[in-house]
């Protein structure tokens, strides 16, 4: 359902403090769309973030999901940097119509979107009805010896296709049998219209993974959940918990005899690693593409049509394709294990005349954070974030993170970070910005302990120190 408006929060991998512009986890250069498709422009860059405040519940109407660049849903693409700025969701892709003013920009897109698979459609037709009207004039009007032998080729038992071999090992046609059958495409109706996206199977019994902005269709009002299987049959599904800072949610279909993707490990990735992309993009089910792992540890922040939430995630950045209806899908490694949910895409801006698409920017949340998230949303119905207390804005000119605020009493006032200090690393990562401290936080878990490596604003005085992260409150 990347057609979702669903941006939500971006808080939690560090506090945000709890300003009107808080909840706005933006900045960065690109933009990113959740699934291509969500309505919705994207958000100021200029807000603060606390590190560790959670956004609200999913906000009605589209929300285009950026990062540290800005990414919107797939479900509309949409985009406002010149370049490989905007990022849109690959995910949900609206079928419904949309309300004038917050769908305006969604909508349009995603029609777009529809309107090419239409036109797409067509084109098949007529190329098909071509081929066909010249291979009849051409048996009508050749009955030589010639044209006899064709026919009798054609007809000849010894000229019939060989069964299909065996997959190599380790191919992409191998990866594609084994994970097919764990994909799902998944249709959203709400009362304004709905959206389309992809899911992966959890367990035999029905449990599946998919984004929040997909499941919830980006609106806080009731929804209609339809599954499609890889074997074509249907089934309905309710959502058992979502989380949208995250963008994560577990659905459960009435249907048993699933087969459950194989979960890998994403702590060992490598940049230039192969993976395959599997999900519905456009509507089209059961679509592979391939490519390699570009980056690793992306700070993506989407935020949503509300204007007040935004979502960062620690992404998996990779050229294979991603388009609108992607959202939710699964990202694999070449032994069809999961490594990643695919959840949003980088593309052209808006303004100059381009739609959102695979532009070879695409980017999964990190398996092991969707295991950690899932988990407690199918055990408990919520999910947990870790959160160190401080404020950051999300751009500055700062070479880190800028401690705009620290939360008294809080992971960061605890280990001895002071306002005005900057966050230049957590661990052996480097953090560039209010984003990039976000993302790192997220990536924990609630009572890890981090080495935090924080200067002076002049850059000087460097040095570490332990912090145990928190638990954001709701």
């Amino acid at each position: 359902m990347d057609d979702k408006r669903n941006p939500d929060d971006g808080h939690d991998g560090a506090e945000q403090a709890p300003g009107p512009h808080d909840q706005g986890v933006q900045g960065g250069p690109p933009r990113y769309d959740p699934h291509g498709g969500a309505p919705g422009g994207p958000h100021s860059t200029e807000e603060l973030h606390g590190l560790g405040t959670p956004p609200a519940a999913n906000p009605p109407g589209p929300g285009p999901y950026q990062a540290p660049g800005r990414y919107p849903p797939q479900g509309a693409y949409q985009g406002a940097y010149p370049g490989p700025g905007p990022a849109h969701y690959p995910g949900p892709q609206h079928t419904g119509p949309a309300a004038p003013p917050q769908q305006a920009a969604a909508p349009p897109r995603r029609r777009p979107g529809a309107a090419v698979l239409v036109a797409g459609a067509l084109a098949f037709a007529l190329v098909g009805g071509a081929v066909g009207g010249v291979t009849g004039a051409y048996f009508a009007t050749n009955d030589d010896s010639g044209s006899s032998s064709v026919v009798q080729a054609l007809n000849d038992s010894t000229a019939k296709a060989q069964p299909t071999a065996a997959a190599p090992s380790g191919s992409v046609q191998q990866v594609a049998q084994k994970v097919l059958p764990s994909v799902v495409e998944i249709k959203v109706a709400t009362r304004g219209g709905g959206g389309e996206g992809s899911g992966i199977i959890l367990s035999q019994d029905g449990m599946i993974l998919t984004n929040n902005h997909v499941a919830t269709a980006e609106t806080s009002g009731p929804v209609q959940i339809q599954v499609t299987f890889a074997d074509g049959s249907t089934s309905p599904a309710k959502i058992v918990a979502s989380d949208p800072v995250t963008d994560i949610a577990v659905i459960k279909a009435d249907k048993t005899g699933l087969t459950p993707i194989e979960l890998g490990s994403s702590s060992n990735l490598q940049v230039g690693q192969q993976v395959v992309a599997i999900g519905s993009p456009l509507g089209l089910s059961g679509t592979v593409t391939s490519g390699i792992i570009s980056a690793l540890n992306r700070p993506v922040s989407t935020s949503g049509n509300s204007g007040d939430q935004a979502t960062v995630i620690d992404a998996i950045q990779t050229d294979a394709a991603i388009n609108p209806g992607n959202s939710g899908g699964a990202l694999v490694n070449m032994k069809g294990q999961l490594v990643g949910m695919n959840t949003a895409i980088a593309s052209l801006g808006e303004g100059m005349g381009q739609q959102s698409g695979s532009i070879g920017l695409g980017f999964a949340i990190p398996v092991e954070q969707v295991k950690q998230i899932s988990q407690d949303l199918i055990t408990t119905g919520h999910a947990k974030h870790a959160q160190i207390g401080i404020t950051v804005p999300v751009r500055s000119n700062a070479p880190g993170a800028l401690v705009m605020s620290v939360l008294p009493g809080g992971p960061a006032d605890q280990a001895g970070i002071k306002k005005g200090q900057i966050v230049t690393k957590v661990g052996d990562r480097v953090v560039s910005g209010g984003d990039g401290l976000i993302a790192a936080v997220r990536s924990h878990a609630p009572g890890d302990k981090v080495t935090i490596t924080v200067t002076d604003q002049d850059g000087g005085n460097a040095h570490t120190v332990d912090v145990t992260l928190g638990e954001a409150q709701d």
